[in-house]
């Protein structure tokens, strides 16, 4: 058996005896990102709304401003968040740096723009579709986000799913403020990327089956709520 293959079948076995060091990196992925995507969420989402909604001086700037922080490069946030939790950044007393607190704060940053982009477009197309009915509704500003919020949700889970994408396969920024430690800050993609420069592939290909199962498990979610946003639209129609 090749090395490759040998690699392979360990990497197979490894995921179904749920090994436990296996299974804390993946927990703690999972706990970091899908945190990160929450707060990003709360962050995100009324930010989008604004920006579809609102009518106020500077807004196509603040637009084009979210829309270039989307490729923002990983690295420069998980700088910037380094730089503000170390001993001598405004927020180095709390001791976050090298914690998973500090983790999801890069993630969150990084997602935040995501979120906000494609939810800002689903609230614009919805209030543009929606005026006149919700203008003879009489209904004020908290009403009419409320009204489209809740008729775009499938959209905005979208977004939400295109967000945890994103931040569960970033590993530049985490790498920076999380520092790699084993048992602590050790998530799946700096994980592999540690145990393929030592050359134990047998951990690194059993993550990164797990990381791809998880991305084409997020991407098949994402087309299911597109269907049934189509579905929807169609029987609207």
């Amino acid at each position: 058996m090749s090395e490759a293959a040998q690699a392979f079948y360990l990497a197979v076995k490894l995921v179904m005896s749920l090994d436990a060091d296996l299974m804390e990196i993946v927990l703690l992925s999972l706990k970091v990102s899908l945190t990160a995507v929450a707060v990003a969420c709360i962050i995100g989402l009324p930010l989008g709304a604004l920006l579809g909604m609102g009518q106020f001086p500077g807004r196509r700037i603040l637009i084009s401003v979210n829309n270039a922080l989307m490729g923002l490069p990983p690295v420069v946030v998980g700088l910037a968040v380094y730089l503000m939790l170390s001993r001598s950044g405004p927020f180095g007393v709390f001791g976050l740096l090298y914690t998973p607190a500090a983790m999801i704060i890069a993630q969150t940053l990084l997602v935040v723009p995501i979120v906000a982009a494609l939810s800002r477009q689903t609230i614009e197309d919805l209030n543009a579709e929606y005026d006149e009915y919700l203008r003879s509704l009489g209904l004020g500003i908290v009403g009419r986000l409320k009204t489209l919020l809740w008729d775009g949700r499938a959209s905005l889970a979208t977004a939400a799913i295109a967000g945890l994408g994103r931040a569960i396969a970033e590993v530049g920024a985490v790498i920076i403020v999380g520092g790699n430690i084993d048992h602590v800050t050790r998530v799946m993609t700096t994980a592999i990327a540690l145990e393929t420069s030592k050359g134990e592939l047998a951990l690194a290909l059993a993550l990164g089956l797990i990381l791809v199962t998880i991305a084409l498990a997020l991407n098949a979610a994402v087309e299911v709520l597109r269907a049934g946003t189509e579905r929807k639209l169609h029987a609207g129609a």
